[in-house]
C-alpha cells in the first residue's frame, strides 16, 4: 500500500521572533494613556500576541504542511534610503538612542521598537528577494510592526518603515518594469501610494474604509481623486469602501476594479499587502470580511498572479488587531492563494449578514470615475 506523501511547500514565511520585542505597552486602546479610573488597562491593538497567534496558526494549523519557513535579517541602512528620506531615518535612530518616543498619535518607538522595525524592513526585504532569486514564486513576510501607513519622511498608524514599499523599490532595483501593489487593509495604504505617487512603475490600488484623514500624520484622504501626478497620474487608485461592506462587496470590487487594472497594467510582479483589520470583528476597522470573504480575495490574486506576473507574489503582513480572527482570516487568505479545493477550517463566526447594494451603487461610481480618469485604462 502506498504511503501518503505530504505536498511540498508553496509559500515561504519569512520570520523572526525579534519582531516581537516591540512593546506597545497598555492604556485606553492605542493611547497609552492611563486614565486613573480603570481597574483594566488594554494592549494597544498593535501588540505581539496577533503574530504570535498568526505564527502558530500557520505552524501548527492544517495549512502548515504548505509552508516552508525562513528567518529575515536587517536591511543595511542604505536599503532603507530606497524608499525613506535620510532626515527621517536619524529622527528614527536618535528616538532610539533618547529611549523612546510617541512619534504621532498611537505610534510609539519604545525600547526594542527600532530593531523590531529593521527586522520587519529587512525581513521583507528578504522574502522579496527570495522570489527575485527564483528560489519561490509566492512568499509571505510575516512582519511587525506594520509598514503601509509610513511615509518616506514621517511615521504614521503605528508605522515606522514601510516595509512593502522598500520590498517594491528593491523589485524595480533588480529589473522588475513593473509592480503591483493590491492593499485590502482596512485602513488607505497612504505611505506607499505616497513613496510612487509620481511613478508609472508602480500601481497601488488600495482598498479600504472611507475613513479620510486623520492628522498630520495622515494628510491622505484615500479619495478617489488622489490618483496620482506626473508620470504618476493614473497610476494610484483607491477605492474607497462604505462601512461594513462585507465579502460580497469586496469580491465586486476586485471583480470590476481590481482585476480590469492588472489586466491592463500587466505587472511583473504584485505585492498584496494585507490587513485582517477588514473582518468582521476587528477593533480598528468597520468592514465585515469573513473568512470566506479573504479565501476569494486570495483565489483573485493567485489567477491574476499567474497570468500577468508569471506567479510571482509577495504578500507583507500589515494590520489585523482581533487575536485571534485575524489568524483565521490569515489562514483563510493563504487557503485562497494556495487554490485548495475545499477550506481546510471552519469559520469560528459562522454567519454575518451583509447588503451589498449600496457597496454596488459606490463601486460603479468609482469605476466611471477610474475608466475616465486614468489614461491607462482607457488605452487599448
Amino acid at each position: 500500500m502506498a504511503s501518503l506523501s505530504r505536498p511540498s511547500p508553496e509559500i515561504s514565511v519569512f520570520w523572526h521572533e525579534g519582531m516581537l520585542k516591540h512593546d506597545t505597552g497598555n492604556g485606553v486602546f492605542d493611547t497609552g494613556m492611563d486614565p486613573g479610573f480603570l481597574d483594566v488597562l488594554e494592549k494597544h491593538p498593535e501588540n505581539s500576541d496577533r503574530l504570535r497567534n498568526m505564527v502558530s496558526i500557520l505552524k501548527r494549523g492544517p495549512i502548515s504542511p504548505h509552508i516552508s519557513w525562513h528567518s529575515g535579517t536587517p536591511p543595511l541602512i542604505s536599503q532603507l534610503l530606497s524608499f525613506h528620506t535620510p532626515e527621517y531615518i536619524n529622527e528614527l535612530v536618535q528616538a532610539d538612542r533618547d529611549g523612546g518616543k510617541e512619534l504621532c498619535s498611537g505610534t510609539f518607538l519604545n525600547p526594542g521598537s527600532w530593531d523590531a522595525a529593521l527586522l520587519a524592513a529587512g525581513t521583507a526585504l528578504s522574502a522579496m528577494k527570495h522570489i527575485l532569486d527564483g528560489h519561490r514564486k509566492i512568499a509571505y513576510a510575516l512582519v511587525r510592526p506594520p509598514g503601509h501607513h509610513a511615509q518616506p519622511s514621517q511615521a504614521d498608524g503605528y508605522c515606522f518603515l514601510n516595509n512593502a514599499g522598500l520590498a517594491v523599490q528593491l523589485a524595480l532595483n533588480s529589473g522588475c518594469a513593473r509592480v503591483a501593489v493590491i492593499d485590502i487593509d482596512v485602513h488607505y495604504g497612504n505611505g506607499t501610494a505616497e513613496g510612487f505617487y509620481h511613478s508609472d512603475k508602480v500601481l497601488t490600488i488600495s482598498l479600504h474604509m472611507n475613513h479620510g484623514s486623520w492628522g498630520p500624520s495622515h494628510p491622505q484622504s484615500g479619495s478617489v481623486d488622489e490618483i496620482g501626478e506626473g508620470k504618476g497620474f493614473g497610476y494610484n487608485l483607491n477605492i474607497p469602501l462604505p462601512n461594513g461592506t462585507g465579502d460580497k462587496g469586496y469580491a465586486y470590487a476586485m471583480t470590476q476594479l481590481v482585476v480590469p487594472a492588472i489586466q491592463k497594467y500587466e505587472p511583473q510582479m504584485v505585492v498584496l499587502v494585507v490587513g485582517q483589520d477588514s473582518s468582521a470583528f476587528d477593533p480598528n476597522g468597520r468592514q465585515c470580511l469573513t473568512m470566506e470573504g479573504y479565501r476569494e480575495i486570495g483565489q483573485i490574486v493567485r489567477k491574476l498572479t499567474d497570468k500577468y506576473s508569471d506567479g510571482r507574489l509577495l504578500i507583507v503582513q500589515e494590520g489585523g488587531y482581533h487575536v485571534t480572527y485575524s489568524a483565521y482570516c490569515l489562514h483563510a487568505t493563504l487557503e485562497g492563494v494556495l487554490n485548495l479545493p475545499s477550506p481546510l477550517l471552519s469559520d469560528p463566526i459562522a454567519y454575518y449578514p451583509e447588503d451589498e447594494l449600496m457597496t454596488t451603487k459606490v463601486v460603479d461610481a468609482i469605476k466611471k470615475f477610474q475608466n475616465n480618469t486614468a489614461p491607462f485604462l482607457r488605452e487599448g
